[in-house]
């Protein structure tokens, strides 16, 4: 047994390299799963700078010098999150409001419609289990409205946080732009000389999370932007507020789809009951659901995504489980992380060679 763990240890742990990438990573997965909270600002400003990186490398590549253009991506970046803000966040705000305003509404007109679907169908379904349904809406109802109550009142001190991310986070986008090489070159001039694993590893993880982040981006705005016209067509009530809830579910594999559906067919049905319009609109939803998985997501992820639906699944609920929202929305560059460090991973046979 210990000359198996031995053998084991002398194959795969050998290296100088190999130790130092251990203890990195060890110290990386233990510094965020203790202080992520309050990395937070640096982790979207990491985000946001693998979003605007290729627009700087191509404007470099037509002659305008690196400060220039990060200053040109980055202001143009800025002047457009100010237009959405100012534009698109009022409108959301006052749509979530009438929303939240019409909720109980919406539960009555379930309960009703249930009553009366069972009152015409006793032989199918049995008045003791529509008053379950019932119940349990009105349940749901009351914790909806005593969550409601508590979010506003832990509101305030979460606007003192809203306010140091909108300062910190451009602060420290615009230096990760600005000199991203002399970061990187202070980071590395810490690790070995000789590193042949790591910057495969490193070279590949560049590539796959810059286009994972950008390709994540494009499609929010595609899935949103067609989202919104489909519903606005229909004339569904809070277009808006569900296109871009829609949009942000795309953050989320499989799980984000499934549930932002649930909403938009609640709003749908409260808005046109069983009439035909209602079935429109949730066929052309599901419309926009099947090409965004079938036709855009293989468009855009072909070549930075090449893992199984189930590995991505596992890797959504367990790095979601460990770390919240950032789990969940780099749990595909995660997995391929592993993926490349199992590829890359040395043994000493490779090492002597």
């Amino acid at each position: 047994m210990f000359k198996i763990v031995d053998s084991l240890i002398k194959r795969y742990f050998s290296h100088e390299e190999v130790v130092v990438f251990i203890l990195l990573l060890i110290s990386t997965l233990f510094v965020l799963a203790f202080w992520g909270g309050v990395l937070a600002p640096v982790l979207i400003a990491v985000v946001l700078a693998f979003l605007l990186q290729g627009v700087v490398d191509k404007l470099r590549r037509i002659g305008i010098n690196h400060t220039a253009s990060v200053f040109i991506v980055f202001f143009s970046f800025m002047a457009s999150c100010g237009v959405f803000i100012g534009v698109m966040v009022p409108i959301i705000w006052r749509q979530a409001v009438r929303l939240v305003n019409d909720a109980p509404r919406m539960f009555t007109v379930i309960r009703d419609t249930a009553q009366s679907f069972a009152e015409g169908n006793s032989e199918i379904v049995s008045q003791k289990a529509i008053d379950e349904v019932i119940n349990s809406i009105a349940t749901e109802s009351a914790n909806l409205g005593q969550w409601l109550v508590s979010f506003s009142l832990s509101s305030i001190p979460s606007l003192f946080s809203l306010m140091i991310y909108l300062v910190l986070v451009p602060l420290v986008m615009f230096f990760l732009l600005k000199d991203q090489t002399k970061i990187l070159a202070y980071l590395t001039s810490w690790l070995p000389k000789e590193r042949r694993m790591m910057r495969n590893i490193a070279s590949e993880m560049n590539e796959q999370i810059a286009n994972y982040i950008r390709g994540k981006f494009i499609e929010m705005l595609v899935v949103g932007i067609v989202t919104y016209i489909t519903f606005l067509v229909f004339g569904l009530r809070y277009a808006e507020l569900l296109a871009l809830l829609v949009g942000l579910s795309v953050l989320i594999p499989f799980i984000g789809a499934a549930a932002v559906t649930i909403p938009v067919v609640l709003v749908a049905f409260y808005q046109y009951g069983t009439q035909n319009e209602f079935f429109y609109v949730v066929g052309a939803y599901l419309v926009v659901q099947a090409l965004d998985g079938n036709v855009l997501v293989p468009l855009l992820f072909s070549e930075a995504v090449n893992l199984h639906p189930v590995a991505i699944i596992i890797a959504v609920l367990f790095f979601g489980g460990v770390w919240g929202f950032w789990g969940i929305f780099f749990a595909i560059p995660l997995a391929t992380l592993v993926k490349a460090i199992i590829n890359a991973w040395p043994n000493q046979a490779l090492l002597e060679s």
